[in-house]
């Protein structure tokens, strides 16, 4: 009997190993995420600083090639950001999945189809605020994700990521909507992504229709994070109710 309680014991202690312990998962998952965000903080990062020193030295000429220089690292973050959804639907972070969800393809969508495809409009000034908007927002959150992986509260920090937004969304939303507007007419004139329907109807359905659908959804979507952020910052900073002596 003592054997066997032994052997047990060794086969239990075999079994943990294989399977890590809780406090070995919690330090992967921690690390993991700490060099995600870190990763996203340092591209987000690099876009925002390139757009302001050449803002700076360059003006509004600036607004113009924003694209042709920024685009491969948007296009990195952007794609990245994939795994911020997946990690919200598997369980390994607390984030909500619709709203991570709706912002990637919400920006994804900017990026890859109205910008990406259309080289037209790669040389609007919209496509400036855009980006500038979306990496402003980016280098305050994902620092603040980076510290809450090592259990660190930087106030300043913290209240900029629970306070940024208020304006900012709003505002690359309507620099959202601008590029979408300004994208319609061009993709009228070149036909793409347009289709017709076939026999018997033979009615050609242009990709302007569903830009124009796209639109309500915007706003709709700009609702429901905004909605999200709101409470959010209402827990983190909601007043106390006073005690009625």
């Amino acid at each position: 009997m003592e054997l066997r309680a032994k052997e047990e014991e060794r086969l239990n202690k075999l079994r943990l190993e294989s399977q890590g312990s809780p406090e070995t998962l919690t330090s992967l998952k921690k690390g993991y995420l700490f060099m995600y965000n870190l990763v996203q903080f340092l591209g987000f990062s690099w876009i925002f600083v390139n757009m302001t020193v050449r803002f700076f030295i360059l003006g509004k000429e600036s607004f113009y090639d924003t694209f042709h220089t920024m685009a491969d690292m948007m296009y990195f973050c952007q794609m990245l950001s994939v795994v911020e959804t997946i990690n919200a639907a598997i369980g390994v972070t607390k984030s909500p999945v619709m709203p991570c969800l709706i912002q990637l393809l919400g920006r994804n969508f900017i990026l890859f189809i109205i910008f990406g495809t259309m080289e037209e409009m790669q040389n609007k000034a919209v496509v400036f605020f855009v980006f500038y908007t979306w990496s402003t927002v980016e280098i305050f959150r994902y620092p603040f994700y980076m510290l809450s992986c090592i259990d660190m509260d930087w106030k300043v920090l913290t209240w900029l990521r629970y306070t940024v937004w208020i304006p900012l969304y709003p505002l690359g939303c309507l620099a959202e909507a601008v590029s979408v507007i300004q994208s319609i007419p061009v993709f009228n004139e070149t036909g793409r992504f347009s289709f017709t329907l076939p026999y018997p109807v033979k009615i050609k359905v242009r990709f302007s229709f569903f830009l124009q659908i796209y639109l309500i959804i915007l706003f709709l979507g700009l609702y429901v994070n905004f909605r999200h952020l709101y409470k959010q910052r209402r827990r983190r900073y909601g007043q106390k109710k006073k005690k009625i002596h």
